[in-house]
């Protein structure tokens, strides 16, 4: 059995797909399983061979990106899909992680951000960067969302709840812990707290959230 973390590409592309496989297999600590050329080709690739981390094109012939996401979070909530695109983070992408997506990232990121990119997101962490991350809360706030019948936040302590909306602003940790006067790792503790709390599968949808229950103005990206 494959030890490690367990990766499918999924680009219409050969040749990008062969790049990404060359420099993943050179870490260690990853084993590429499979690969898909279309979104259709995906669904079915993740369930013949459970990977824990799906880099995954968006525009794609047949079944795109969007769709093919949807189709694997909810069939396999453990699996964590990694988006992959030469655009900037549009609505095609933000649809992709309203559809369960755990992150973004673009196709000509440096080789060490798409490393660092699949560790946090395998983690659940689903980091972004700051450019990303301000993006992605400005078109949450543009878009209608419904509002939960109740309150999620309502088990928050104070201090979670504190570390949740430094989420939705789009904190690090590491910015996270100067602000609130904490270590990195008693932050890492309150924000794994906050998700389960939450039921939110990341950072990425916690952002969403925040957004969505208006506890962080849209104005407020910084």
């Amino acid at each position: 059995m494959t030890t490690g973390i367990r990766i499918l590409l999924v680009d219409d592309q050969a040749l990008i797909r062969l790049g990404f496989r060359m420099v993943l297999e050179e870490e260690k600590d990853f084993a590429v399983v499979g690969e898909a050329g279309d979104g259709e080709e995906a669904v079915r690739a993740v369930e013949r061979h459970r990977p824990d981390v799906v880099l995954m094109d968006v525009r794609m012939p047949r079944t795109d990106g969007i769709a093919a996401t949807e189709q694997i979070v909810r069939a396999h909530p453990d699996a964590r899909v990694l988006v992959l695109t030469t655009f900037d983070l549009d609505e095609y992408a933000f649809a992709a992680i309203r559809a369960g997506a755990s992150g973004f990232l673009l196709k000509d990121a440096q080789r060490y951000e798409l490393v660092a990119a699949i560790r946090a997101v395998h983690r659940g962490d689903a980091s972004l960067s700051p450019r990303v991350t301000r993006r992605l809360i400005e078109l949450v706030g543009r878009t209608p969302e419904p509002v939960p019948q109740h309150d999620p936040t309502a088990s928050l302590t104070d201090r979670e709840r504190d570390v949740f909306l430094a989420i939705g602003r789009g904190r690090t940790n590491g910015e996270i812990a100067a602000e609130l006067f904490l270590s990195e790792s008693t932050v890492k503790t309150h924000v794994g707290r906050v998700l389960a709390k939450l039921e939110a599968r990341d950072r990425v949808h916690a952002v969403v959230l925040a957004h969505r229950l208006g506890l962080v103005p849209p104005e407020d990206p910084a």
